[in-house]
C-alpha cells in the first residue's frame, strides 16, 4: 500500500527535480498524519513505500538514494548518489550521506557531518559536528565521531570509542580505548592529535594525568591505564 505521493511543489537542484511528498494515510510512528507535507525526493524509488521512513522538512533524497525501513531523514539532510539510510537511522540537521555509503541500524548523523564514499555507519554510532566518515571506514557500536574528527580509508571506530576534535584515523592503529576505569569510564586516545577524552575530560594526556592526580591522589586503576597510554603513544 501507497504512503504517500509526490505533489505539484517542485524545486530545481543541482539540476535536479525534486517533488515535495505528501503523506496519504497516517504514519503514527512518525507522527505524521495523513495530508502532511513532507521534504523533497526525485522518484518513488528514492523513498519506500513499506516501512515507516518517512523524509521531513527541507531534506532532499534523490539520484539513486535509498530511504526505507523506519528511517528518518530531516532537517536541511541531502541524501544522494547512490546511498542508503534504512533501519531506524536518522539524518538530519545540515548533513550529507552520498556516494554507496550505508547508515542503518539505530546510528545518527546530524549537524554538519558528512558520511561517503563506501564508508557504514551503523548500529547505536553517531557521527556529528563538521565530522567526515569516507572512503571504506566504518563507524558502530557505541562509537561517537564529532567535532572536526575525520575517519576514512579502511579504519574501523567501534565500541564505546568517542573519536573528537581534529582527529585523524586511517586505521585501528590510529586510536585506543581503554576501560571501563574509574567510575565506570572508557578512555579514548587518538594518536593524529593526542586527545584523550574520558567522560567529560577532554585534553591531551598531562592534563588528564593532572586532572586524574587531583582527584584519586596516586591510587585507583587509572594509573596503570595512564602508563599503558604512554607506552602506546610512544610506540
Amino acid at each position: 500500500m501507497k504512503k504517500y505521493k509526490l505533489t505539484t511543489n517542485k524545486k530545481f537542484f543541482l539540476g535536479v527535480t525534486l517533488h515535495q511528498i505528501e503523506a496519504i494515510v497516517d504514519i503514527p510512528s512518525k507522527g505524521v498524519k495523513k495530508g502532511d507535507l513532507g521534504g523533497w525526493i526525485e522518484k518513488e524509488d528514492n523513498l519506500s513505500h513499506e516501512g515507516d521512513a518517512w523524509v521531513f522538512e527541507d531534506a532532499q533524497v534523490y539520484g539513486n538514494a535509498q530511504v526505507y525501513g523506519d528511517a528518518w531523514v530531516y532537517g536541511n539532510a541531502q541524501v544522494y548518489g547512490d546511498a542508503w539510510v534504512y533501519g531506524n537511522a536518522k539524518v538530519y540537521g545540515d548533513a550529507w550521506v552520498t556516494g554507496i555509503a550505508r547508515v542503518f541500524g539505530d546510528a545518527w548523523v546530524y549537524g554538519n557531518a558528512k558520511v561517503y564514499g563506501d564508508a557504514w555507519v551503523y548500529g547505536n554510532a553517531q557521527v556529528f559536528g563538521d565530522a567526515w566518515v569516507y572512503g571504506n571506514a566504518k563507524v558502530y557500536g557505541d562509537a561517537w565521531v564529532y567535532g572536526n574528527a575525520q575517519v576514512y580509508g579502511n579504519a574501523r571506530v567501534s565500541g564505546d570509542a568517542w573519536v573528537s576534535g581534529n582527529a585523524e584515523i586511517k586505521t585501528t592503529k590510529d586510536y585506543l580505548v581503554l576501560g571501563p576505569v574509574g567510575s565506570n569510564r572508557y578512555i579514548t586516545i587518538t594518536r593524529s592529535n593526542g586527545h584523550v577524552r574520558a567522560g567529560c575530560f577532554i585534553g591531551d594526556l598531562s592534563a588528564f594525568i593532572e586532572a586524574v592526580d587531583a582527584k584519586y591522589q596516586g591510587e585507583g586503576d587509572y594509573y596503570p591505564a595512564i602508563e599503558y597510554i604512554k607506552t602506546w603513544l610512544n610506540g
